[in-house]
């Protein structure tokens, strides 16, 4: 395949996933296909899709699963789901706008264009770029990724963001059946590893909205599974040789 891929994890998510869809779908340029990785949503979201697979035949897939197992264990489905097809690059987006579909070039952009292996869409690059999430919560994410660049030592501003293009060479590569985190740890380890094995990762600012429908799936147990895997992290990657 030479377009990008976009995958979209949803739950739940039929109050947004149509919009979503067409939104990427009708960006002028560059083209994007589109993999919606569905956990087996009660409220039909699934059923939006393939009504609108008869539209966007070639673009839009969809991959059902059969639980609802974690947002890692959704995008490491993705991920190979997409290595398995050829796609050269990958990115990671939110079903609810809290990311941008119109900044999609500028992630493929720094990957194809720039030399990037990685590049992050970053709220926290350029000081604090955040709407409608509470000053508990924005504190909260903001320096949890300082702990990040504490304890890994990863110089990356915005460790748990979602907004994320991949070379399918960096996927290749991080050994995708050796990810443990199911939470947004996830997101710290997939960083980790690529920075581990020396890839390049660039963070680009971006504007985070949060969402206006639908329910968050964030929980307390996902802040745990962050604050203390990163130091399992750290401590198992000293007995890893990274090639």
């Amino acid at each position: 395949m030479d377009r990008p891929l976009v995958i979209i994890p949803t739950y739940n998510e039929i109050e947004n996933v149509e919009n979503i869809i067409l939104a990427v779908m009708n960006l002028p340029a560059p083209q994007f296909d589109v993999l919606i990785v569905d956990d087996n949503s009660p409220d039909g979201t699934a059923e939006v899709v393939r009504t609108l697979q008869r539209e966007f035949p070639e673009r839009l897939h969809l991959l059902s699963r059969s639980e609802k197992n974690g947002l890692g264990r959704a995008y490491i489905a993705g991920f190979q789901w997409a290595l398995e097809r050829d796609y050269p690059y990958v990115i990671e987006m939110d079903a609810d706008f809290s990311h941008n579909p119109a900044d999609l070039p500028r992630l493929y952009s720094a990957c194809q264009d720039e030399g990037a292996d990685v590049a992050v869409g970053s709220r926290y690059v350029c000081g604090v770029n955040v709407i409608n999430w509470p000053m508990r919560r924005v504190l909260m994410s903001y320096f949890a990724s300082k702990y990040v660049r504490l304890i890994t030592g990863m110089r990356i501003n915005d460790a748990t963001a979602g907004f994320v293009c991949y070379r399918a060479e960096v996927l290749r590569r991080i050994g995708l059946d050796e990810v443990r985190f199911v939470g947004y740890a996830f997101q710290i380890e997939m960083k980790f590893r690529a920075w581990k094995y020396g890839f390049h990762i660039t963070e680009l600012p971006i504007v985070f909205t949060d969402r206006t429908a639908g329910t968050s799936k964030m929980s307390g147990s996902i802040f745990f599974e962050a604050a203390f895997g990163v130091i399992r992290l750290k401590i198992n990657s000293l007995f890893k040789k990274w090639k």
